[in-house]
């Protein structure tokens, strides 16, 4: 590093929870460098950690190739404007998280226009379940590359890439959530009735594609279940969408906002979820689930030609097994969410099966990495350790 300047960090991140373990990295390298300063893009959390945002990244949480399509252009002039800065400012590292196709064109960039900086890639792009020749342009891109999942490491060495387990921030939080069933319950009036949580996902384009499924299943689970409750968590990003989509279900829904979303776990008897990060914090907190999924035709041809993994959810992943019940596609439909989620709600053995199954899938995916450090802290340790490597 260049003596006497302060530690200077470029971070990218572009979705909530790039966003949010952006924030932690950054309060970890300041623990250990009070020097650094940072600069890149990034959202709410990481402007609150002292990260002025090069450009607002609200509309690059897409998901599929039409969603993807409508961002293309942004996206380049996104990785563009990063490489300028990088040009600019010199910093001494570069910390990419998340978001693979927008890590990629700014990776490419930098190395371009600012060679003197270290890259390093935060959240491993999911090589175990697509395209697993990244790998490649991870090696000879990347002087790093950090990985929350225990069995990712070993894929990213094998391709040559120098990578490490850190731990998996967003299952951290999860894990370290406090939770209060009965006050959740008596603040809305459940009592002891049993609760379906249905979340409907993070993107607004899940909640169009989810909405109608996921509702006619929890229509008609509640004419079954007489005293069936429903509660409907919400992402901030979505609120407006997904309260438009539940006002038209047939039961009543309880919408909540995110500070609420840990007690309505805790307080929920079955869970219907879409695919992604929230089933693994289901799972943490011992919520027996379905998991549905869709996406556009166009996504669904380019994923039956690249996808090798069997199984969408990571527990499952994990397991190698169908633990978690999934729905995805054309069998992503309301007669069948509802005769998996039945048994869930009604019947107690059936709930521990599933709980019991995940258990030790879940502790695994809850260790730390080597160090023993929370993610943010050990990812700051090791990208100060491989900079001087």
């Amino acid at each position: 590093m260049t003596a006497g300047r302060a530690l200077t960090v470029l971070l990218t991140a572009l979705e909530p929870s790039g966003d949010a373990i952006g924030a932690e990295v950054m309060a970890g390298l300041r623990a250990q460098r009070p020097d650094a300063r940072f600069i890149g893009c990034g959202g709410e959390r990481m402007a609150a950690a002292g990260l002025t945002s090069l450009f607002p990244i609200a509309d690059f949480s897409v998901m599929g190739v039409p969603d993807a399509a409508r961002v293309i252009l942004r996206a380049f002039a996104g990785a563009r404007d990063i490489a300028h800065l990088a040009d600019e400012q010199e910093p001494h590292a570069a910390i990419l998280i998340d978001s693979w196709g927008f890590s990629r064109l700014a990776a490419t960039r930098l190395k371009a226009l600012a060679p003197n900086t270290k890259l390093f890639k935060l959240a491993a792009p999911q090589v175990w379940a697509t395209r697993p020749k990244r790998t490649e342009f991870l090696a000879r891109t990347f002087d790093g590359v950090l990985c929350l999942l225990p069995f990712e490491p070993e894929i990213f060495e094998r391709a040559g890439a120098r990578a490490a387990f850190i731990g998996n921030p967003n299952f951290a939080a999860a894990a370290a959530a406090r939770t209060d069933a009965q006050a959740f319950r008596a603040r809305h009036g459940l009592g002891d009735a049993p609760v379906l949580t249905v979340l409907l996902g993070s993107r607004k384009a899940e909640v169009k594609r989810l909405a109608p499924s996921f509702g006619a299943a929890a229509d008609a689970l509640a004419g079954r279940i007489p005293d069936l409750r429903v509660v409907t968590p919400l992402a901030p990003s979505v609120a407006e969408a997904a309260e438009a989509a539940i006002a038209s279900w047939g039961v009543k829904a309880l919408v909540v906002g995110p500070e609420e979303k840990y007690d309505a776990f805790a307080a929920t008897t079955a869970a219907l979820a879409a695919s992604g990060t929230v089933t693994t914090e289901l799972a943490i907190h011992g919520v027996p689930m379905v998991v549905g999924y869709r996406v556009d035709p166009l996504s669904e041809a380019w994923l039956r030609r690249s996808v090798i993994c069997e199984y969408a959810s990571i527990v499952n992943i994990a397991a190698d097994a169908e633990i978690l019940p999934e729905f995805l596609q054309e069998n992503c439909v309301a007669d069948k969410l509802e005769r998996a989620l039945y048994p869930l709600l009604t019947d107690e053995a059936a709930r521990a099966a599933q709980t019991t199954a995940a258990g030790p899938v879940v502790e695994a995916l809850l260790r730390r990495g080597a160090s023993g450090d929370p993610p943010g802290a050990a990812a700051a340790a090791k990208i100060l350790e491989w900079m001087e490597a």
